[in-house]
């Protein structure tokens, strides 16, 4: 195929690729009015577990594993810790202590 063939055929649509989401950009900032539900499902385990009577005092992420069903290894439980302090950022929880997690609405200890 010359130029001239290719400058004479008419122009086709590009299109761009999808891009998915960025990762640790799922979790949304919280705002008046947002429910757990508006956050991925791992993320709504664990303000599940936070929410629960063993979590009103709060939990270290090796507990926060052990209530999530999970191994208390150090990958998971590192694992759980970025998931924690994410939701901590974005407003859905609060880390009253080093390494402790608790719910919203929970005064610090």
């Amino acid at each position: 195929m010359t130029v001239a063939e290719v400058l004479a055929e008419p122009p086709r649509a590009v299109v761009e690729p999808v891009r998915s989401a960025v990762a640790g950009a799922a979790v949304p900032r919280r705002t008046e009015g947002m429910t757990a539900s508006a956050l991925p499902a791992d993320y709504q385990r664990i303000i599940s577990v936070l929410e629960s009577e063993a979590g009103r005092e709060g939990m270290r992420c090796q507990q926060l594993a052990a209530a999530l069903g999970l191994q208390a290894v150090p990958a998971k439980v590192e694992g759980l810790r970025s998931k924690a302090k994410r939701l901590v950022e974005r407003g859905w929880a609060l880390q009253t202590r080093p390494g402790v997690f608790t719910p919203l609405g929970t005064p610090a200890v």
